[in-house]
């Protein structure tokens, strides 16, 4: 009897989740959620197979994978042009810096902590997402000195 409860009880709580989240509306314990697809954009493919997407949508939100900045410069130029290019695939996404929820940096030095914050501050208007920093062992792939990825809503 407490196991059955325990499940009812879990299956209220992850429905009313999943409707505040915007996966579907739920009217009652009962209802059943609606039919959600991923949706994949900017596919990149590797020896003619599908290796990661640019980004993904479910519902309302959209996860939007790792950027990087792939010329010579310094920190503040990679920072720049990284928070640049999530901007428009947020924007591709139907989204916006603002609507951001969570942000990932990785950074080749934890050196460049300073600098980067100095870049990204005020990027994300007056109410930031949440975000965590690290420093990445043996560097961030393709000589980049940061990669942000993130998630937002639409």
């Amino acid at each position: 009897m407490e196991k059955l409860e325990r499940r009812s009880t879990l299956k209220k709580l992850f429905a009313g989740i999943a409707g505040f989240a915007g996966f579907g509306a739920v009217s009652s314990a009962n209802a059943a959620p609606a039919t959600l697809e991923k949706k994949a954009n900017n596919i990149t493919t590797f020896q003619d197979m599908p290796l990661f997407s640019g980004s993904t949508q479910m519902g309302n939100l959209v996860f939007i994978a790792g950027k990087g900045a792939h010329f010579e410069g310094d920190i503040k130029a990679h920072t720049d042009h990284v928070l640049k290019e999530l901007e428009k695939e947020l924007i591709k996404a139907g989204s916006s810096m603002e609507k951001v929820l969570k942000v990932s940096v990785f950074l080749a030095d934890l050196n460049d902590y300073k600098a980067m914050n100095e870049v990204y501050k005020g990027r994300f208007g007056a109410k930031p997402p949440v975000r965590t920093t690290v420093a990445t062992y043996g560097g961030v792939p393709g000589d980049s000195l940061v990669e942000i990825d993130c998630i937002a809503y639409v």
